[in-house]
């Protein structure tokens, strides 16, 4: 018989798997080679979770925390909303020269699922929603003159530059996806 031990042991490992696997391969990846991946039966998996979409919506949702901090300013008492903005950026331009980044993994789960009902569509949907939200806080505080359109503009230079580097058509290491964020805030007049 399992113990609580063993199940959340095997919990984390198919949290872990749907994570690398996913984020590697793409949300299509097979109920097999999740399991095979996690040293997990098919039938422990089912006991865990009642899908595997479920399965993927909390392997997402877990990482969440790590993915946020990443972004958030290492020092955001003294750092001035125009610098926190840019962390994000600068952020996405590290990662980007990882040989083994595929984008944001939260883009990646809604430009591959389609179904906005899907569970990991709406985890995925809710933390871009909270990037656009923190951006739009930072550029209010900052003093863009139109906050909302500024942070719609910058979700979309992060989620392009983020998905153009994942798809190794784009490097950022020339600071680009920086420089067109500080002009979107020069241009709403962000000091």
């Amino acid at each position: 018989m399992a113990t609580t031990t063993d199940k959340a042991s095997s919990r984390d490992r198919l949290l872990d798997a749907a994570a690398r696997l996913s984020y590697r391969d793409g949300v299509g990846v097979g109920i097999e080679a999740l399991c095979r991946e996690a040293g997990v039966s098919k039938r422990s998996m089912y006991q865990l979770f009642d899908s595997k979409d479920a399965m993927l919506a909390a392997s997402l949702e877990r990482r969440i925390p790590r993915y946020e901090a990443r972004l958030a300013h290492p020092d955001p008492e003294h750092a001035t909303p125009r610098e926190r903005i840019l962390h994000v950026f600068e952020q996405v331009t590290r990662s980007a020269a990882d040989p083994d980044y595929h984008g944001c993994p939260y883009l990646a789960v809604l430009v591959e699922l389609k179904d906005p009902e899907h569970p990991a569509s709406v985890v995925a949907r809710a933390v871009k929603e909270r990037l656009t939200q923190a951006l739009r806080a930072e550029a209010e505080r900052g003093g863009a003159r139109d906050p909302e359109l500024l942070a719609r503009q910058l979700v979309l230079v992060f989620d392009g530059a983020s998905a153009r580097a994942g798809a190794k058509v784009e490097h950022l290491d020339d600071g680009l996806a920086t420089t067109t964020a500080s002009a979107l805030l020069d241009a709403a007049g962000m000091a």
